[in-house]
């Protein structure tokens, strides 16, 4: 039953909340906590190690969570109450200054024109990088939710990654416009439920729906149970990861003068940035991404942080202004 619950949780989480167990086990063996002491932790015993970090660390949530988990994987009660919420308040609070990240520049529709330009889509590794990139920005699509974090094959697993027999339908609009519906097994917001991610095509050569099919043509000989983004190398496949495609892109970028990326989130605050700024309804690019409405309103907010990239360079001030006019109406409407 342990290893079903500690499975729950991704493998990147399941590394920051270990290093919080190591910290809380740090402290308390600092202070001489004895072990009977430690599980179940008193809610004064888990704001002090809480109120250690104020000043050097900028949250204490991930380490709160992976004790929280602890607790549950070992049947203990969770005492945790007043004191360790105003404990992780005073710690967000006092958080260093270095700690506060400036917004990172998004992907905006200048950066996709300039991959599509930059890349070569004869060599089966960039065609595969292309249609990742587009469906990433049109799709707004989570980065994870497309590409695996290592090339490790065992790693791969069906019933959360996207495999390329996945299926992948095809319909036509009542305007004739053809999309595709891609059904990916996991989401970070429905586990596995899964989603349904809409392809588009658009009157664009930017459109996803022509790179995924060109990827897929491409690399076909890419086995079925392979990841949808693996692409072909020599008599066998090598599966495109997280980091080889911010790598292969920042490479474009760079030579372009753009500025290159850090982590593949802007690839979902720029496609929606993009949408909304197109004119496309609010309503619209919440269904897109796929986010509950409250949810859409909180990513608004951090969507605000970059519309100055944008503004300056394909629109104006005005659109920022008529922008916000719109997601204000939209907020009243619910």
């Amino acid at each position: 039953m342990c290893a079903v619950q500690v499975s729950s949780i991704d493998q990147s989480t399941r590394i920051n909340y270990g290093a919080g167990l190591l910290r809380f086990t740090q402290y308390c063996d600092s202070l001489g906590i004895s072990e009977w002491d430690r599980m179940p932790a008193s809610d004064i015993l888990l704001a002090g190690f809480v109120a250690a970090g104020a000043g050097r660390v900028a949250s204490a949530q991930q380490w709160v969570s992976g004790l929280r988990l602890w607790h549950d994987v070992n049947g203990a009660p969770w005492l945790g109450d007043q004191a360790l919420k105003r404990a992780l308040a005073g710690v967000k609070k006092l958080a260093p200054s270095s700690s506060h990240r400036s917004p990172r520049p998004p992907v905006t529709f200048e950066h996709i024109r300039a991959l599509l330009e930059g890349l070569d889509l004869l060599n089966t590794k960039d065609a595969a990088v292309w249609a990742a990139a587009a469906v990433a920005f049109w799709s707004i699509c989570r980065l994870g939710e497309l590409l695996l974090h290592v090339p490790v094959r065992w790693n791969f697993r069906p019933e959360k990654h996207v495999a390329r027999g996945a299926s992948l339908t095809y319909a036509r609009a009542r305007n004739g416009v053809e999309c595709g519906t891609l059904h990916i097994p996991w989401t970070k917001t429905t586990a596995s439920e899964g989603a349904d991610i809409a392809i588009t095509d658009l009157a664009d050569p930017t459109s996803p729906l022509y790179a995924i099919r060109y990827h897929l043509a491409v690399n076909a000989k890419v086995p079925l149970d392979a990841p949808l983004f693996a692409f072909e190398q020599g008599d066998s496949w090598q599966t495109l990861t997280k980091s080889m495609f911010l790598q292969r892109c920042n490479e474009i970028w760079k030579r372009q003068g753009l500025h290159v990326l850090e982590g593949g989130h802007s690839f979902r605050i720029g496609g929606t940035t993009e949408w909304l700024l197109r004119g496309t309804p609010p309503d619209v690019v919440q269904k897109q991404g796929r986010w509950l409405s409250g949810a859409f309103l909180l990513y608004w907010r951090k969507v605000q942080t970059v519309l100055p990239f944008f503004i300056s360079q394909a629109f104006n001030a005005s659109e920022a202004l008529r922008l916000d006019r719109i997601m204000d109406d939209f907020e009243r409407s619910l």
